[in-house]
Parts: structure tokens; sequence; C-alpha cells
């Protein structure tokens, strides 16, 4: 189950050292529940991660809710292979179109449904689906590549998620990837954002798991502070 209104930190694995993967993925499991995993295919975006057997060997170290990032051109063709290699949730671009077709296949494969956009997808591209979405993904980076900048400017999509959110009384968890650390999280917290994934931030640290606390403090008390 998505938690829409609770505050949780992903980390994301692409900040991770892949030759101890499961090493690094157990050293947060005492902080948090969730692990982000960033698929990527080079035509998508620039990149190229990893594909459902690196999901498969992890599934066999860790019990982690595995927030799948499909940064994919054809979706379609992969969520049954992301949903035997142990995905719990996947999450498609609306930019790759097709999203009514690919929220259905979802649903029919028993993951949770995410819907992710760019940030210079405008709100109104994802706003006809959230009465069908477990999760929104909005994105504070250009997708493809971690250790870049919190975008600023992509801060009042995030306000207009949460308060169409609220306003149709969804159970929607709002999502922001893209530049979160210590000085970013209470500006994503404080526009609507409940869930944050962290990369550099957290496995950058010596002690990642006191930096995966570190960050929820702070989404918390920005949280506190709006009221």
């Amino acid at each position: 189950m998505l938690p829409a209104g609770e505050v949780r930190i992903v980390p994301s694995i692409l900040a991770a050292d892949f030759g101890t993967l499961a090493l690094d993925a157990g050293e947060v499991a005492m902080a948090t529940d969730w692990l982000h995993v960033d698929i990527m295919d080079g035509h998508f975006v620039p990149n190229i991660s990893i594909g459902p057997p690196v999901v498969a060997s992890l599934r066999r170290h860790s019990g982690a809710f595995f927030d799948c990032h499909l940064m994919i051109s054809e979706p379609q063709r992969y969520l049954e292979a992301f949903r035997r290699a142990g995905a719990s949730s996947a999450t498609v671009h609306v930019e790759v179109g097709g999203t009514a077709k690919l929220i259905e296949q979802m649903r029919s494969l028993s993951l949770g449904v995410g819907l992710a956009c760019n940030p210079d997808t405008p709100f109104e591209a994802v706003e006809p689906f959230l009465d069908r979405i477990d999760l929104l993904l909005v994105m504070t980076v250009f997708p493809g590549f971690g250790g870049q900048t919190f975008m600023t400017e992509v801060v009042p999509k995030i306000s207009a998620a949460r308060q169409a959110v609220d306003r149709l009384g969804l159970s929607v968890a709002i999502e922001v990837d893209g530049g979160i650390d210590m000085e970013t999280i209470g500006l994503a917290a404080d526009a609507g954002a409940r869930l944050f994934v962290a990369g550099s931030a957290i496995f950058g640290d010596e002690r990642p798991w006191e930096a995966v606390e570190r960050l929820r403090a702070l989404a918390v008390g920005a949280l506190d502070r709006r009221g």
C-alpha cells in the first residue's frame, strides 16, 4: 500500500555502489523500507542502468518495497518482467504516451501504479490520470543522471499537484526525485511532497542510514512549520 500522506525517504540505488548493492541496500534498511530503482534504456533518457535480472538479484537480498522508476520508451514490453523480478510498484512517464493503457496493464499485474512527469511537462498532462494512480512522481531534474541540482522552478507544479489531490480527496502519494538533499527537502515538503527520492545525499554519506533519518527529520520539520 502506498503511503499517500506519510513522509518517507526513498534511497535511490543509482547512487549506490553496484559492486556491493545488496550490502548498501541493507545499510539503509534499518531506516527505511523503500528503495527507488532507476531503470534507464538509453533511449528515453541518455543513460543505461539496470534491467529485470539485477532487480531479481537484489530482491533475493531485500524485503524492501521496490519503487521502480521506468525511464524507458516502451514500458509496456517490460512491466511483466519487472513484476516477476520483484517490483512492488512501477512508475511510467506520461511523456511516452499510451498512459491509460499502461495504467490498466499495471493494475492487471497487481503493481502499484505510478506516473511521472519531467520538469518541463505541465501539470495538466498528468492531472486527468490522478484518480487512476497511486503515486505521482514530479521530477525535479531532467532524468538520466544522478547528482543533479534541484530545479526550484518545478516547485509550483508540486504545489499544484498537492492542491489537486487534496481538493479531489484522493489517496495519491506525491513523490519528488532529483537534487533532494539536506538543503532542498524542506522546500519540496512545504510544496506538498511526501515521498522523497535521494541518492547522493544518502549513499554519499559514510553512515547512509543516519542520512535517511536526517532527511526525514527535515521533511517532518518543514511540514510541522507549515501546519
